[in-house]
């Protein structure tokens, strides 16, 4: 067994058991700010998995965003039945959130990708990694701008549907076929 093993193993056996220590971080990062910056990640197993390096130019950022429903403005323009409802259904993910507001906060820096590190009754907690493109040259910087809000993070995929592969793959819709002149039929 890897070391990496060993170090997811305890990840979740700490949460699961809700050990005192993981409660003891998460008290303390309730009371932090909504965006630190972190000098090393709490999941090295995951950070590493989505592109993290102990490099200069590679920035890791714990974000605190609110659970629960997306509570609605008061009505305005009379009491109708049309305006006459308190939660809206959100279109982004808690984790798609935090990494467009990590991407707001640092300029100068962008999302590479983020992950989950808990949660208790009013908040989650994600880590994000961030990358600085004037240091990290290995990328190419149209590919970079941006990614947090163009749904090119690993989350933003998940929410276009684009984790799919062999016969779930995405389909071409029609539409798109007409558009292009594609509409024959294929044997």
């Amino acid at each position: 067994m890897g070391a990496y093993k060993y170090i997811k193993e305890n990840f979740e056996k700490e949460y699961k058991e809700k050990n005192p220590l993981y409660k003891q971080k998460v008290v303390e990062w309730r009371k932090g700010n909504v965006i630190e910056r972190v000098e090393y990640p709490t999941n090295l197993l995951r950070a590493r998995t989505l592109g993290y390096k102990a490099k200069n130019g590679y920035v890791i950022l714990r974000a605190k965003i609110g659970r629960g429903k997306r509570k609605r403005q008061k009505p305005w323009g009379g009491r109708k039945p049309r305006h006459n409802y308190r939660f809206v259904q959100s279109q982004l993910s808690l984790q798609t959130l935090s990494e467009q507001r990590a991407a707001r906060v640092y300029k100068n820096l962008e999302v590479l990708n983020s992950y989950w590190i808990g949660e208790d009754g009013n908040y989650k907690f994600f880590e994000i990694i961030m990358i600085d493109p004037t240091i990290v040259k290995n990328i190419p910087i149209s590919y970079i701008r941006g990614r947090a809000f163009r749904g090119l993070t690993s989350q933003g995929k998940k929410a276009r549907s684009l984790r799919a592969f062999g016969k779930r793959k995405q389909r071409i819709p029609k539409i798109e076929l007409v558009r292009n002149n594609l509409g024959r039929k294929v044997k």
